[in-house]
């Protein structure tokens, strides 16, 4: 990291707007200046009147450390010899008025931990990376067309130590990583690691927004825990809240005694619902922070991409506080800044918008009116499959467009399909017990509920316990229900978890064409009466295809005709009620021989056994037979081989992020 006294160009850049590596100019910087060692401090504060450091160095009092006003936007700076790492310091700032406040530094690197809340100097230059090899990887191999299965993590309830203490970032790093790469998640995606005074906002009320939290070890040892991620082949997602921050007195509220990273206009200065204060996104210098924040995760702690919380807090609001809910032109520019800028750092870039609104265009790009990211969260499949999931399965054939409806809009954005922490607090229970029934029935569902993600379009993600089958929902004070592990039944859902993952990383059909209508296709969306539906994932190789049957309810079926397109013998490949996982056993074993008759719109069927609250998914064997045409009436039967998971060349194609519609490269793929 350069570090120098900042510049009239880096100021200019700053208040346009566009200084979007900021940390590099802005928070205490070790380094020499006239060949002396100390710290330079520059801060932003355009209100204020008078500014000092105060630390642990001068015993709190300021009256030798005061910051030069660097021009009338309100840029402070200074350079302090003998101020060394590890000491504590923040901002004594007089305001307009007289008033003395004591602030903790916007752009830190490192804060006490709580309940102290003074900021701590911090040298982030010094780990040597060691996963090269991943960055090479992801410029290989795209996300569009890969498989994606995200492990949603709270480190400080994941696992505790016996005592209830957190685990630290390095003993996470031994045990969370090892766990992620057997139980077969592609990524990670951490609950927010900004610095933060309460736990029980679990990092959503920030008030260190380039300072790692405290509560788990140091910035290198978070360094650390990324690099072992990346070394085993795991991603790191953070989850991100450009949104709004904490109003506790020491942070950025009312940071220099008046509106400065939030809005001035009392109707949106306060965000009621969350007792937070709103970015001021319309505010370019906000916007250099907020931005800037964003390239500081990937540039200095190698994040793979942000999860942006709370888009429709950002997106709508009463500015005039008269209850009529308007856009926010502020928000949608800053979103459209965000990624773009994002995306030319990082091409690779997972920006991921959790939106609940139906605002068109959140994955397309900014040069065609979307907002640039490259990923949304799917709430209205997650809403719609889950209160589906909770009905009586007596009523469900009265509801069943809750299944099928997401599939009108599955391919308007690039979805990730969540089940994610919100659904599982606060009353809403967990999954397994949002499940009717008895004991067996309600196991059943949940590896059904599984399964059907699994095969839906859309990337995934879980939140953390619910591979345990907990009956409890997240308790946010504790560690999730390990001890679940010494029951048959919590023990075979966690075996089935792992088997689900296994089988979805090595079927193409349920990734490579994920954000593409050629990957699927129904056979029978329209059994209601019967709570079953029937369809096709595909992969690029068009004989390389899988058949989905759901039964949503406790009826077992024996002979059961399912449509399908090819003359062939097809295989029970994956079923949720063997044994193992605590099934009954209803499977299909040896080979099922296609019978010519239209069925579900398709040329064959085959007849098949139907578990209860069961998915079964079959595929064609090695040996399809295929009708070719040789000539007006001439035709002849043939045999040919269909290689299971052969891996082909991929033609040109689009993909896009927020620079625009891009030619994606051909991928040579081998087996």
């Amino acid at each position: 990291m350069v570090i120098s006294h900042p510049t009239e160009y880096d100021a200019y850049l700053f208040h346009l707007g566009q200084l979007f590596q900021s940390y590099k100019t802005f928070g205490a910087h070790i380094g020499k200046e006239k060949g002396v060692l100390g710290v330079r401090f520059t801060v932003w504060a355009p209100h204020a009147e008078k500014i000092s450091v105060i630390g642990d160095f001068n015993n709190w009092i300021g009256d030798h450390y005061h910051l030069e006003k660097l021009n009338e936007e309100g840029i402070w700076t200074n350079f302090f010899p003998k101020v060394s790492e590890g000491a504590l310091y923040k901002y004594e700032i007089t305001t307009a008025d007289g008033r003395i406040l004591r602030k903790s530094d916007p752009f830190a690197f490192y804060s006490e931990k709580r309940p102290h809340t003074a900021s701590i100097i911090y040298n982030l230059s010094n780990y040597e990376w060691n996963d090269n090899t991943w960055f090479h990887h992801k410029k290989q191999h795209l996300s569009y067309n890969e498989p994606m299965f995200i492990y949603e993590v709270h480190l400080g309830t994941w696992k505790t130590k016996e005592n209830g203490e957190f685990l630290s970032y390095r003993e996470l790093a031994d045990e969370l990583i090892p766990y992620v790469v057997e139980a077969g998640y592609t990524h990670i995606e951490l609950l927010p690691l900004v610095e933060h005074p309460f736990d029980r906002s679990w990092g959503y009320q920030g008030t260190g927004y380039y300072s790692v939290t405290s509560r788990y070890g140091s910035p290198h040892e978070f360094m650390e825990f990324v690099d072992k991620c990346h070394q085993h082949g795991i991603g790191v997602i953070l989850d991100w809240v450009p949104g709004h921050f904490c109003k506790d007195a020491h942070g950025l509220y009312l940071f220099d005694g008046e509106p400065t990273f939030e809005y001035a206009n009392p109707f949106v200065m306060q965000n009621d619902v969350w007792g937070t204060a709103n970015f001021d996104l319309g505010k370019t210098e906000v916007q250099s922070f907020l931005i800037s924040n964003a390239i500081f995760w990937m540039d200095v702690y190698h994040i793979d991409g942000l999860r942006v919380d709370a888009v429709a807090n950002m997106l709508y609001w009463d500015m005039n506080g008269d209850g009529t809910i308007r856009e926010n032109q502020y928000a949608v520019q800053f979103l459209r800044a965000l990624n773009e800028q994002v995306f030319k750092y990082n091409p690779t870039a997972l920006m991921i918008a959790e939106d609940s609104t139906e605002w068109p265009l959140v994955t397309a790009p900014t040069t065609t009116g979307g907002l640039g990211f490259n990923y949304k969260w799917n709430m209205g499949w997650m809403n719609d499959v889950l209160e589906y999931m909770e009905l009586n399965p007596v009523y469900r054939k009265y509801h069943h467009n809750l299944l099928t409806f997401s599939l009108l809009y599955a391919y308007t954005e690039n979805f990730v399909l969540p089940f994610s922490h919100d659904e599982v607090v606060h009353g809403k229970k967990s999954l397994l017990n949002k499940m009717p029934g008895d004991y067996w029935q309600k196991f059943a569902q949940l590896r059904l509920l599984y399964g059907y993600l699994m095969a839906h379009p859309g990337k995934k993600l879980v939140f953390m316990g619910g591979e345990l089958g907990q009956f409890e929902e997240w308790k946010d004070l504790e560690q999730i229900d390990w001890f679940l592990l010494n029951y048959d039944m919590h023990n075979k859902i966690h075996a089935y978890t792992k088997k689900l993952l296994k089988f979805y990383k090595e079927e193409r059909s349920l990734w490579e064409l994920d954000l593409s209508w050629d990957g699927f296709q129904w056979i029978d969306p329209d059994n209601k009466e019967q709570s079953i539906l029937s369809f096709m994932r595909k992969s690029k190789n068009k004989n390389d295809f899988l058949i989905i049957v759901c039964n949503f309810t406790p009826v077992v079926y024996q002979d059961f005709k399912v449509g399908v397109p090819l003359h062939a013998s097809y295989v029970e490949v994956f079923s949720s009620d063997e044994t193992e996982f605590g099934g009954t056993g209803q499977v299909n074993t040896g080979e099922l021989i296609s019978k010519k008759r239209n069925w579900h719109g398709q040329p064959y069927y085959i007849s098949i056994k139907i578990p209860p609250f069961g998915i079964s998914i079959l595929r064609p064997t090695k040996k399809i037979r295929r009708i070719y045409q040789l000539g007006k009436s001439k035709f002849q039967n043939k045999f040919t081989s269909l290689t299971k998971g052969r891996r082909v060349n991929a033609s040109k194609k689009m993909y896009c992020n927020a620079s625009g519609w891009r030619a994606r490269k051909p991928l040579k793929f081998t087996n």
